[in-house]
């Protein structure tokens, strides 16, 4: 989804520079809930206001939902077909690609060796030390303000 975004809401339509994409990013990811619906609704905040929001957080949920519906339909009465359970499985590991391809991505454009540190704590953190994921949220976002607030502080002594 992210380099779909990225390509629709920066390079297609002009929505955001590249630095508001990955700061819209970084916030929209570090918020509960669907991405593409926070997606949305900064993006309708940013066009639109509050209605535009509204408006824009509907038209993302609803075909989904409406999918959905159907799809768990039939899944329900072929939950035990082994065609769809490899389909599933197909789908799963799709899903594990897209989000390393958007990692490499970031990553590339960037290369901050301390982002891959911090990505590196991360996932040890939540995967193998089984820290619950908000808690790591929070301690990130304490770490990035306080790392902000020493660099300034640096900066006003140094000038």
């Amino acid at each position: 989804m992210i380099p779909l975004f990225e390509r629709e809401f920066v390079k297609r339509y002009g929505f955001l520079s590249d630095d508001e994409f990955y700061d819209a990013l970084v916030i929209c990811q570090s918020l509960p809930g669907v991405i593409a619906v926070n997606f949305a609704v900064y993006i309708g905040l940013k066009l639109r206001g509050r209605f535009g929001a509204l408006v824009s957080a509907l038209g993302v949920t609803l075909p989904s939902f409406i999918i959905i519906m159907v799809i768990a339909t039939f899944v329900f009465r072929h939950v035990d077909n082994e065609y769809v359970v490899a389909i599933f499985k197909g789908v799963r590991v799709s899903v594990i690609a897209l989000v390393f391809t958007a990692g490499y991505r970031l990553f590339i454009r960037h290369r901050h060796w301390y982002g891959v540190f911090i990505a590196f704590l991360t996932f040890t953190l939540v995967a193998i030390a089984y820290v619950h994921p908000f808690l790591v949220i929070v301690m990130m976002g304490a770490y990035g303000y306080l790392t902000t607030k020493i660099a300034e502080v640096v900066r006003h002594d140094a000038s």
